[in-house]
């Protein structure tokens, strides 16, 4: 078995992933990615792939096969429009019947049930004792709506120690925005291969077909599956021309394809659930494409932060990186949100996120280091969740310290990675998460200890 890839100046490497015979994978480097957010890619790994002035000619070149892959409807709005077209070795209805999948963690319970307004907080999920792919690993523990309606979110966590062998995955409910906190990942797609590692995200659109690698052995990190509108990139508005996520920075890969018969395993999730087929060959034999539905990568690290404040403590809304809009202006149905290395500079001002109410739904995640609200407690990998209208803000500790510092000195937050999933939905954990052992049941303490200050004026 090969990988074959676009045109690259790069060597390719050998890897091998458990199948009869060895496989060539693409060198990682900035050559096998195209730039840009939702651009109109044109990419080939066989030179003439790709048909010229029409999408479906009559006879294909190099006896490939066109399919059209449709993100959208076909009558969306062009700005809102997202196809491509797909030169394969052979269609993606090639497999045999899906029958259910055994399946555990992986949940679709939102509805169920009351919804506790309590702060919740989980520890890091640990990593799995036996042999646990991506697939396997994931865990769910929150989420909204759903794919029947087409809006909200699922929110889940993973824990792998296996690289996915001889099986593929696909989510037909929604795209999927991964966010690793440990360990790499390779994840071969039909359209291209994309790595990524703590600090960068990817993000598979609905219906792509993937497999994911883990060139460390292990990794854990979390996944937000978007039900509603894809992503994108937010208005910038005052802001101006030149914040946040830049587009030039997300990166699409080129085409690259695996020409492979065996026995394999297709997995599907659909309308909630998990199902399996048989499959003789490798879905990842796209030989070229274009469009502008593919999956993507972005570092957060190149987020450009907006700054300086001259007092008050800034909203998270300068830190949106994407989001996917609801039918109201403005409210998304998910925002994807950072909170990354930056520069305080108010003075005479309270300087940590302050003491909250919101009527969206807030699910916190750490990458790494310390998130500025919650220095203790809040580990990378961990979690925390607080709904609508639930009172969240900085722990004893924090707002001490904070009340405290000197703040005619510029104060800098360094050496942090933290996000946020937000919805206008109230997220609703799941019973696995609730009942979890690495939940944190004593939470509420971490505001135990704000005592009363009030001093009444004497009459």
């Amino acid at each position: 078995m090969r990988w074959e890839t676009a045109p690259s100046p790069q060597p390719l490497s050998r890897r091998e992933r458990g199948f009869k015979q060895g496989n060539v994978m693409p060198h990682s480097s900035s050559e096998n990615y195209q730039t840009g957010f939702a651009n109109e890619f044109a990419t080939e790994a066989v030179a003439g792939a790709l048909p010229v002035g029409r999408n479906s000619p009559q006879q294909v070149a190099h006896g490939l096969y066109a399919e059209q892959l449709s993100g959208t409807a076909f009558t969306a709005p062009r700005a809102e429009n997202r196809r491509s077209w797909l030169y394969r070795i052979r269609p993606a209805a090639m497999h045999g019947p899906f029958q259910p999948y055994a399946q555990h963690r992986p949940q679709r319970d939102f509805s169920a049930g009351p919804v506790s307004p309590d702060q919740l907080r989980w520890s890091p999920l640990p990593m799995p004792e036996s042999p646990t792919d991506f697939v396997d690993g994931l865990y769910t523990m929150a989420g909204n709506g759903g794919p029947e309606g087409q809006y909200g979110v699922g929110i889940h966590l993973y824990a792998a120690n296996r690289s996915m062998q001889g099986r593929y995955f696909y989510d037909a409910d929604g795209e999927l925005l991964i966010v690793p906190q440990q360990g790499r990942l390779r994840i071969a797609t039909e359209f291209g291969v994309i790595d990524i590692g703590p600090q960068q995200i990817a993000v598979i659109p609905r219906g792509v077909r993937f497999l994911v690698e883990l060139p460390d052995g292990e990794a854990r990190g979390y996944v937000c599956e978007n039900f509603g509108a894809a992503l994108r990139l937010p208005d910038l508005g005052p802001i101006g021309s030149n914040g946040l996520a830049n587009p030039r920075d997300f990166e699409t890969p080129v085409a690259a394809y695996e020409d492979v018969e065996g026995e394999f395993e297709l997995i599907a999730k659909f309308q909630g659930h998990l199902w399996r087929a048989d499959i003789g060959h490798s879905p990842l034999d796209v030989v070229g494409w274009h469009g502008n539905y593919a999956p993507y990568r972005y570092d957060l690290r190149r987020f450009n932060t907006i700054g300086s404040i001259s007092y008050d403590h800034p909203d998270p809304s300068i830190f949106l990186v994407l989001t996917s809009p609801s039918d109201s202006p403005g409210v998304g149905n998910m925002d994807f949100v950072i909170f990354p290395p930056r520069v305080l500079v108010a003075r005479d001002t309270f300087r940590p996120p302050w003491f909250h109410r919101n009527i969206a739904s807030e699910f916190m995640g750490l990458v790494h280091g310390e998130y500025d609200a919650k220095a203790e407690g809040f580990a990378p990998g961990g979690c925390s969740l607080h709904n609508c209208m639930t009172g969240h803000g900085p722990d004893a500790a924090t707002f001490d310290k904070a009340s405290a510092v000197d703040t005619s000195k510029p104060d800098y937050i360094d050496g942090t990675m933290a996000f946020m999933f937000e919805s206008r939905h109230v997220i609703r954990p799941t019973r696995q998460a609730l009942d979890a052992a690495h939940r944190q049941r004593d939470y509420q303490a971490c505001w135990a200890g704000l005592s009363k200050r009030f001093v009444a004026p004497h009459e």
